[in-house]
């Protein structure tokens, strides 16, 4: 009993330490998560990155349909010493000659290639922006997942501070049962065992809290600890749509949106590898110049000389490139297609087990508060009929154990009715 007493003694301090990690935290709603996440994530900043890649890609599309100006300038001058007929040096300064040019080249025909081209890369265009909004979901649901990971340790805290007072009062009833002789001596020893469990429950629940608290800040990637803002946790979850709005939502999802423009890009890439069978015309036209001068040609006129010459190429034999290039287009063409449509039977799929999850776990939530709340009026029934008697001490034990796992379930039931609406929200691409 005197060791018990020093660790009641001990055990605020214990508790204050470990919660000064939380008590500093910053609270932040769940958007303002989500927000910061999208933000500082390397998985959407990586797909930014390639939306951005890609748009220049279509950029370098139009502008293959202007031709190709170059510019050439350059001048030298040679200088150095010659040996006289009487065995002097002498020096020489040499003249100045300089060169210039001017080029320009348009593929006037190419057998449609930078159309595909173009085609090509504006679908890839798409489908960076569909992967794009698929990562930033993505990172929604994580960023999600943890704060709810958050608010059931906190949940769970709660329920382990309830658990400790409620062992603490039938300490105090035990011992005084027990000193009155109305009871055995068990019954105290059991009460202090309760109260150590109660101790422990409400340490894991605070470290549990800590170590959330730390995973949503790594997600957010702020520099100061964050944590989820203190809201009700008891109403109930729902959906804002209808099976059939969300079924619908979930084949035009960010996921089916990427496979469909993957597939859209091999299409086209395919298109791209046919052109290699038709003839390219080209023009070309050049004009230049040389001479001699210190200013370069700015100060005297000098002959030039121009060309324009039309070229026609046809490549009627390049061992068997074009046609390698060819399979490799369409079994990427028919790899896309065939994952477009897996990833559709996979939106499906997904739809109804998170649909299924998400209404099993509303129905837990409904069918643990009222378990809770019998086990939270039985217990009080069975302390009475303690302190008056009428039963033992271990219907009370039996009865905080149902409690305590009733209030576990419940926690555990909210958590995974969140869980799996976040998850129909990334599976849709909206916010439900």
């Amino acid at each position: 009993m005197k060791r018990f007493g020093l660790t009641i003694l001990l055990f605020p301090t214990a508790l204050a330490a470990q919660a000064g990690a939380d008590s500093v935290a910053h609270p932040i709603s769940l958007s303002e998560a989500v927000q910061l996440a999208r933000r500082n994530s390397p998985t959407t900043v990586q797909a930014a990155g390639t939306t951005r890649s890609n748009a220049a890609s279509v950029r370098s599309a139009y502008l293959s349909y202007l031709p190709t100006v170059s510019l050439t300038s350059g001048a030298s001058k040679q200088s150095g010493n010659r040996l006289s007929e009487r065995n002097e040096f002498i020096s020489i300064n040499g003249k100045t000659s300089y060169t210039t040019g001017l080029t320009m080249n348009v593929d006037l025909f190419d057998g449609g290639n930078r159309l595909f081209r173009l085609q090509s890369a504006k679908a890839n265009v798409n489908a960076s922006e569909a992967n794009e909004t698929l990562q930033q979901y993505n990172v929604s649901l994580n960023v999600k997942q943890q704060y709810y990971a958050v608010l059931a340790a906190r949940e769970a805290e709660s329920a382990a501070k309830a658990q400790l007072d409620q062992a603490t009062e039938q300490l105090k009833t035990a011992s005084a049962k027990v000193a009155a002789g109305a009871a055995t001596k068990s019954d105290s020893l059991r009460a202090i065992i309760q109260v150590g469990n109660g101790q422990l429950a409400l340490l894991q629940a605070r470290n549990n809290l800590n170590v959330a608290n730390a995973s949503l800040t790594r997600l957010v990637a702020t520099p100061f600890l964050v944590t989820a803002t203190a809201g009700d946790t008891t109403e109930a979850m729902e959906l804002a749509a209808d099976s059939e709005q969300i079924a619908a939502a979930a084949l035009r999802g960010p996921a089916v949106q990427t496979a469909e423009q993957v597939y859209s890009a091999a299409r086209a890439n395919a298109r791209v590898s046919l052109t290699s069978y038709l003839p390219t015309v080209a023009l070309r036209f050049n004009r230049g110049g040389s001479g001699y001068n210190p200013y370069l040609g700015w100060s005297d006129p000098f002959a030039y000389s121009q060309g324009l010459s039309l070229n026609v190429n046809f490549p009627f034999f390049n061992q068997g490139a074009r046609e390698e290039q060819i399979v490799r287009s369409r079994v990427t063409e028919n790899n896309a297609q065939a994952l477009l449509r897996d990833t559709r039977l996979a939106a499906q799929q997904q739809l109804t087990q998170y649909l299924s999850a998400f209404r099993t776990a509303q129905q837990r939530v409904e069918i643990q508060l009222a378990s809770v709340a019998a086990a939270d009026e039985d217990l009080r029934v069975q302390q009475r009929r303690y302190e008056l008697g009428a039963s033992t001490f271990l219907d009370v034990l039996s009865s905080q154990v149902t409690l305590n796992q009733a209030r576990s379930a419940l926690i555990q039931a909210r958590f995974d009715a969140r869980v799996a609406k976040a998850q129909i929200e990334t599976l849709t691409g909206k916010d439900m």
